[in-house]
């Protein structure tokens, strides 16, 4: 994944830790495909939650976008696909 996704503005009210844990995120979850990266991303929430680190809707929002910027259309289209199935199980 490009770094340079972390200076969009987007994200600049963005608090620095949570910008933090996205970039490790980022970083470990580089090269999973769509279906390992549903259980890697709720395992993340869960340990983002049980340390007291939550996200708005509109930050999760922002972030999305963010995650788009540059990608195929078929790369897309599984980021929504991933994303429907977290709003299903949440």
């Amino acid at each position: 994944m490009d770094q340079n996704w972390k200076d969009n503005p987007k994200l600049s009210q963005l608090d620095r830790g949570k910008l933090d844990m996205l970039s490790q995120l980022a970083m470990q979850g580089a090269g999973k495909s769509p279906s390992q990266m549903l259980p890697y991303i709720m395992s993340a929430a869960a340990r983002g939650k049980q340390a007291g680190m939550n996200f708005s809707d509109n930050e999760i929002d922002t972030i999305i976008q963010v995650l788009k910027i540059g990608k195929s259309p078929e790369e897309i289209r599984k980021l929504d696909q991933v994303i429907q199935l977290m709003k299903m199980i949440k």
